[in-house]
């Protein structure tokens, strides 16, 4: 069977998923839930042979490939959890009557089928394959050649689920051919959105090439900005969580703006917590001297998305320069600010353009599970449809359902 008939098949297939209850998908997720811990042994065996296939990767791309006891643990807890959500599909989102009689309703429904093409991250096949179940979407999964041992074990555990409740196999295509991408982002008469999850070629390459809607999930440039009327241990705290938890993530700030009033006093305290997590720095000129070992800044730096432990440190005059270089260098994904200063913090929430804005929190909260969403497709960047983490209702669109008692137009 072709591609192109393996995609229509799927699109086929979404019409019994549409017509399951809401306790079925719970109840189907559920036992994919649990498949994934019963099949841990081959998915862990899988995963060993992607990851000693993948010396060529990033010590990022490593991280994020690499699963283990804990992480299969958390893969299947968040699909339990995706399960046990609200459904999303049939919500009345408004109803009212209009002067001809004619009584409307806009009501939720799934968007149809939804294409992902991402990279390295085993844990988004079983998210978004969750994610778009709950939804009652079909879902074509493009993953990377580095983990499609992983994807296909995990897979697997899927299909068995799928088999226990006679539901059509179909529902899920899987690939890591990377010569099918293309094929896939002309079927627009198969596929209703595409969504792109990588690195910034990979949400390039898709954008350009798409006949589909896309909805991006660029790259995380996020930034903390403390503001000369910060608390320091809550700015300090904050700075470590989000650059040093997990520097792999695209929630992970790669600038940190600090106010020249308090420069000097705030990065003496930074400094030491900064060596202590052997944090590189790339320097702006005015904050070299507090950094005996920084690399200075320089065209590309606030342009880029280490995914490593390496920060850039610039001293600015104050919130409005914080904001514009914000607006200017960020890719609109995270951002927070650490003041006391109610007006700064609520400006700030104002003015600056990016999908998660924070006041005195890290941006590591910007994740599907962290919102309660029970887990995401991605941070979308874009402005259409999606913004943030992408959850179930980002995975819906609606209809209007119109009763009428014989009324016609005059």
């Amino acid at each position: 069977m072709s591609l192109y008939d393996q995609i229509c098949a799927l699109k086929d297939s979404t019409a019994i998923l549409r017509a399951t209850s809401a306790t079925q998908r719970r109840e189907l997720l559920h036992c994919f839930a649990q498949k994934l811990l019963d099949s841990k042994e081959s998915i862990l065996r899988a995963n060993a042979q992607d990851c000693m296939q993948a010396t060529h990767l990033s010590a990022a791309m490593q991280e994020r490939l690499a699963l283990d006891d804990k992480k299969l643990q958390m893969l299947a807890q968040s699909v339990a959890n995706i399960a046990d959500l609200p459904d999303p599909i049939g919500r009345v989102i408004e109803g009212y009557k209009v002067a001809s009689g004619i009584q409307i309703e806009k009501v939720s429904v799934p968007l149809g089928v939804v294409a992902i093409i991402y990279e390295s991250r085993p844990n988004v096949t079983s998210d978004t394959a969750a994610l778009c179940l709950k939804s009652a979407n079909g879902i074509v999964l493009k993953g990377g050649k580095e983990s499609e041992q992983s994807n296909k074990a995990i897979i697997e555990s899927l299909r068995v689920a799928l088999r226990a409740f006679d539901m059509p196999q179909e529902l899920v295509f899987f690939t890591s051919s990377r010569e099918a991408t293309h094929e896939i982002l002309q079927m627009s008469d198969c596929i209703d959105v595409v969504i792109p999850r990588g690195g910034e070629s990979l949400v390039s390459f898709v954008t350009q090439n798409s006949k589909i809607p896309v909805i991006k999930h660029d790259k995380g440039i996020c930034h903390a900005y403390v503001h000369r009327d910060a608390d320091f241990t809550k700015a300090t705290n904050i700075v470590i969580n989000a650059k040093t938890q997990r520097p792999s993530t695209c929630n992970a700030i790669e600038t940190l703006l600090v106010d020249v009033d308090i420069s000097s006093e705030f990065l003496k305290v930074l400094r030491p917590k900064l060596n202590a997590k052997e944090t590189q720095i790339v320097a702006c000129p005015r904050s070299m001297e507090h950094f005996e070992h920084a690399t200075p800044v320089d065209s590309q730096s606030y342009c880029t998305e280490y995914g490593s432990n390496c920060l850039n440190i610039r001293i600015i005059a104050n919130l409005n320069e914080a904001i514009e270089h914000i607006n200017h260098f960020g890719s609109h994904h995270s951002d927070v600010i650490i003041t006391e200063n109610y007006s700064a913090a609520e400006r700030f929430l104002a003015e600056v353009d990016s999908a998660c804005v924070y006041v005195n929190a890290s941006t590591r909260f910007s994740d599907g599970g962290e919102f309660g969403l029970g887990a995401e497709m991605g941070i979308a960047t874009s402005k259409l449809h999606a913004r943030g983490p992408m959850g179930l209702g980002e995975l819906t669109t609606y209809k209007y359902l119109i009763r009428g008692n014989g009324e016609v137009r005059c």
